[in-house]
């Protein structure tokens, strides 16, 4: 993603969500600026024009998921809210004293849908009281409604709980790893954790492939050669070639995008599944933002680039809502978040006590664990 143009191009750009406003094939539009029936860019005001339902309007489901997730880098979402909710005001006259009813009936629903596509989506948007305040308002102007509906917007896991598994993963393996005094249970759990490994593969659960590779290669595990030397590796050097971060992981990139295209043409939800490796995916949404201007020298808005934010986002979203197909097993959902696993320190020590130091340094630190979580000189 470095030494990204500011400016992407529309003939290599994919567009998300089936998402292209057949209003020009190039040319301006209400002060949107359209090239090859793709929106290119456009002023702020345009864009938040755009997004507003009328009587006869309502934006493309795809446009309001592109622009309600970029809109953030240039106005916060209650300021967003306040605006959407004075022009429909305006546009729609709500402040008279004697409403158009039958104008307010075909108008009103479709305000209420985009507030719902919009809390469903950015639920945290709506912890802010001022947000609920608008909805408030803009609700008691256009009918009688249960409000209860907007009280629990807390629906979506926030993206620690993506790092904090794959951490937890990662060294829950690597303990398991370490832990048996024996040279041939060592050897035996990597194969188990090898075949997982493969498993992830197969399924397209791609962050704890990463995970699991990544505790069979930590130091602590990877010193261990004794052990090594009698487990069957040929298909544990398989899976670290598929993970490879040579070429900025293309090979991982070329099975993500083969699992993608499986995942739209399947038939069962087993082949619908595709669990990207999380931190690559965050890089690259985070490159992709830096390394794009967010403006045009004109002052627009460079909406190309936030289509292609909202496709990656987007397609993250679509893979996140896959059911899973496989049945649940309380004791291994139990083992997997309550079992022990050990800190670095931890898991060198263990190492050691199971594969003597082989120099002078690792002897130091040997003695000085065991001096420090033992207890032992």
């Amino acid at each position: 993603m470095e030494g990204m143009p500011q400016t992407l191009s529309t003939t290599s750009m994919v567009t998300p969500c089936g998402f292209s406003p057949h209003l020009h094939s190039s040319g301006e539009q209400g002060g949107l600026i359209f090239q090859d029936g793709n929106l290119s860019s456009a002023s702020l005001d345009a864009l938040i024009q755009h997004l507003i339902p009328t009587t006869d309007y309502y934006p493309e489901k795809a446009y309001i998921f592109t622009f309600l997730l970029s809109s953030r880098l240039f106005i916060e979402p209650h300021e967003l809210l306040a605006r959407v909710c004075h022009q429909c005001i305006e546009q729609q006259r709500l402040d008279e004293p004697v409403l158009d009813k039958a104008r307010v009936r075909k108008f009103g629903p479709k305000l209420l849908q985009l507030v719902a596509e919009w809390t469903e989506t950015f639920p945290y948007d709506f912890q802010e009281e001022k947000m609920v305040g608008h909805l408030k308002d803009m609700i008691r102007r256009i009918a009688p409604c249960d409000e209860s509906c907007f009280s629990e917007q807390n629906k979506t896991n926030n993206l620690e709980a993506y790092v904090k598994w794959f951490n937890r993963l990662c060294y829950l393996v690597a303990t398991e790893i370490c832990m048996p005094a024996k040279k041939k249970q060592r050897a035996q759990v990597i194969e188990f954790f090898i075949d997982v490994a493969r498993e992830c593969f197969n399924i397209g659960n791609f962050n704890s492939l990463m995970a699991i590779i990544s505790g069979m290669n930590m130091s602590p595990v990877s010193r261990l050669k004794k052990t090594w030397s009698k487990v069957k590796t040929a298909k544990f050097f398989i899976l670290e070639h598929q993970m490879d971060p040579t070429g900025n992981f293309y090979n991982y990139r070329t099975a993500l995008r083969g699992a993608a295209h499986r995942s739209l043409t399947a038939h069962s939800n087993r082949e619908k599944i595709v669990i990207p490796f999380f931190s690559l995916l965050i890089k690259d949404i985070y490159f992709l933002n830096e390394g794009c201007a967010n403006r045009l020298p004109n002052g627009h808005v460079n909406f190309e680039k936030f289509l292609e934010l909202a496709k990656q986002v987007g397609e993250f979203i679509t893979w996140k809502q896959v059911e899973c197909p496989f049945e649940q097993d309380p004791n291994i959902i139990h083992y997997l978040h309550t079992a022990p696993i050990f800190t670095e320190d931890g898991l060198y020590l263990a190492s050691y006590e199971s594969e003597s130091p082989e120099n002078q340094v690792e002897k130091e630190r040997w003695k000085s664990l065991r001096s420090t979580i033992l207890g032992k000189t």
